[in-house]
């Protein structure tokens, strides 16, 4: 976990891994639950997520109104045992708040519904501070291109992919903001306090081709 203080209009990619990388997403509902989570705990107000689920359904969590928000996200991608956030910070400890919430409620829910008890990610979360703005625009990448590994784990190593596969892959998987930025229907992320790399969703799908097809092994 992150010792030093987030600061308000830096970037930072957070992620968590499931304990032992253990899938912590197991059906489409269990996805939907947590991306509920990523909108309705991102809030100053106090919000009780298993007060609300007792009498509504996940897609009704959208139309709260959250007053002011802790953080602004402006990427997020969830795989079957690990999450991975673009964000910078809105209010004073905004980030270890709403990283705490969104653990701790995901975890309540999964263990009641899977009948286990004890952590189920491996750490609190890990965080990494964007410094540059070609760290950035890396991340941004870097995070919508990881349903890549669904569709071919062994993509980044080879010198011949079918990128048409992997870029429709990227570009269907519902569980990213790729969606988000391709419709121009923010939701979840806000892309207004972060820089604007693509002016429009052909610039966006260029972007995702260009780096699945001539980025090397290891970028």
């Amino acid at each position: 976990m992150r010792k030093v203080p987030f600061v308000k209009g830096e970037f930072y990619h957070l992620y968590c891994r499931g304990v032992d990388k253990r899938t912590v997403f197991t059906t489409p509902y269990e996805y939907k639950r947590f991306l509920a989570y990523l909108y309705m705990l991102n809030s100053t107000k106090d919000m009780r997520p298993s007060d609300f689920f007792r009498t509504h359904e996940t897609q009704e969590v959208f139309d709260i109104e959250r007053g002011k928000c802790l953080v602004a996200l402006g990427a997020f991608c969830l795989m079957p045992n690990h999450f991975h956030l673009y964000a910078t910070p809105l209010a004073g400890g905004g980030i270890s708040k709403f990283m705490q919430r969104l653990q701790t409620a995901y975890t309540k829910y999964f263990n009641e519904k899977h009948k286990r008890t004890g952590a189920l990610f491996g750490s609190t979360f890990r965080s990494e501070h964007m410094e540059t703005d070609r760290q950035a625009k890396y991340l941004f990448s870097y995070i919508h291109l990881n349903p890549a590994k669904l569709t071919d784990p062994g993509w980044k190593n080879k010198d011949s992919r079918d990128w048409k596969k992997l870029c429709t892959a990227v570009e269907q998987y519902p569980y990213s903001s790729y969606r988000e930025y391709k419709t121009k229907q923010p939701l979840i992320t806000n892309p207004t306090p972060f820089p604007q790399y693509f002016s429009n969703k052909k610039d966006l799908a260029e972007h995702v081709e260009d780096w699945l097809r001539h980025r090397p092994a290891g970028s």
